[in-house]
């Protein structure tokens, strides 16, 4: 029998040793702790912006036609000169064809006007030897000489005309070489715009073929800056970005250009900021998003915490610990109204105010401070502490423990007095 209640005993000392140990851990404030470090403190102006190339050249085509043939192609890279499409050339070399024609009759023409000033000099030689003798009238000399002039002038005429026709023979032959559409500077073809056999129109606007990124190793950030943010912005300070693309991958990059030309969008009025950056890897392309941050101040060696230390959120099993032993307060507070005492709230009160109290420092439903040179009554201190050992984390029942202590000794005093008018 013995050996029963030793073991039994035995049990229950473990079992509160269990409770002590383990049972005890919700009323427990749990911290955590990080160093604080030492790190670099900047401030930055965010923004987004389009990557670019420095220098995009669009190639189009002057002159209106077929397109015959196609060269190169998307990503493809070319040269200085190099012929990347053909127009077809047809209509062009018949109008060169036509030119050289023309210039051929003017050149004829040319000839036959030198002919007629030839003859015509001649018979006005004649003439003026024939005058000279007394032969022929003077009439016959102002007419002679008068058709030597004229065909003078048709010869000038005629030579004015080639010149025409040659000009025009150049023109149709430029038109002829805009047949084929050649690459005005070296890089990489980034967009086509057309296929072969679509025709092409150049009446009234240029169309543009291809656009050629010349060198995508260089590119740039044209950046949007709020208002309020531009005056922070100069020329050389320090940018860092990312791209979707390679959201684990930060890049550099400098400002270059603050634009003063604003742009208003509803309202709303920022201005453009160039970011010239280097591509190296090549991994930037024309038309990605960046997320954009320039370093507008920076302070090394400047001790941190992290944010998280200044706010405090309690879990929802700690708000609903709270509020469970608040309502048990609450209720232990009413039983142990003593019998005699009337209560604060009667069971016919349409009203559920509370008289307030100044000397209690219960006033209505809400618990406040107690007045200065109130002294606790030991029932008060008991219940105090009992309300504070539950943590720090339950402030709030431990006021009510401080009121409920209140409320007691108001009790007590009402009691004394009608026990001394008894008396009395």
């Amino acid at each position: 029998m013995k050996k029963i209640i030793a073991g039994v005993i035995v049990l229950v000392l473990v079992g509160a040793g269990l409770w002590l140990v383990f049972g005890n851990k919700k009323s427990q404030v749990k911290y955590t702790t990080v160093p604080v470090k030492s790190r670099t403190l900047r401030s930055m102006v965010t923004a987004t912006g389009s990557v670019y190339a420095v220098k995009t050249v669009s190639v189009g085509t002057q002159i209106s036609g077929t397109l015959k043939e196609l060269h190169v192609d998307y990503n493809s890279r070319v040269r200085k000169g190099q012929v990347i499409a053909e127009i077809d050339p047809a209509t062009q070399q018949a109008q060169v064809d036509q030119a050289k024609a023309n210039l051929m009759v003017a050149r004829a023409n040319a000839e036959k006007a030198r002919a007629v000033q030839e003859d015509a000099q001649r018979i006005r030689d004649r003439n003026q030897q024939l005058f000279a003798r007394n032969l022929i009238a003077r009439a016959d000399l102002d007419t002679s000489e008068t058709n030597y002039q004229s065909n003078k002038a048709q010869v000038s005429a005629a030579m004015a005309q080639i010149a025409q026709s040659e000009a025009a023979l150049r023109n149709a032959q430029t038109n002829l070489g805009y047949t084929k559409i050649i690459s005005p500077v070296d890089g990489i073809v980034v967009s086509r715009a057309v296929d072969v056999g679509q025709t092409v129109a150049a009446s009234f606007q240029t169309p543009t073929l291809f656009s050629i990124a010349q060198d995508l190793t260089k590119m740039q950030i044209d950046t949007s800056i709020d208002e309020a943010d531009i005056g922070k912005i100069e020329k050389g300070q320090q940018v860092e970005f990312t791209v979707d693309a390679y959201p684990d991958n930060t890049f550099r990059g400098v400002v270059d250009e603050v634009r003063i030309a604003p742009i208003t969008v509803s309202n709303v009025v920022t201005y453009d900021v160039v970011v010239k950056v280097s591509n190296d890897e090549l991994k930037l392309k024309p038309g990605m998003t960046a997320n954009v941050s320039i370093v507008i101040a920076s302070k090394s060696d400047v001790l941190m915490i992290p944010n998280s230390a200044l706010r405090f959120k309690p879990s929802e099993k700690e708000l609903a610990n709270a509020k469970s032993y608040a309502s048990k307060t609450t209720a232990d507070a009413a039983t142990r109204t003593p019998a005699g005492v009337k209560s604060d709230r009667t069971a016919g009160e349409a009203s559920p105010q509370r008289a307030s109290d100044p000397s209690s420092g219960v006033s209505g439903d809400r618990m406040r401070k107690p007045a200065d040179g109130m002294r606790r009554s030991p029932r008060q201190e008991g219940e105090s502490a009992s309300g504070g050992a539950d943590g720090a984390s339950r402030k709030a029942p431990g006021q009510l423990a401080e009121g409920v202590g209140l409320q007691g000794q108001n009790q007590g005093d009402t009691q004394a007095r009608r026990r001394g008018d008894g008396a009395g």
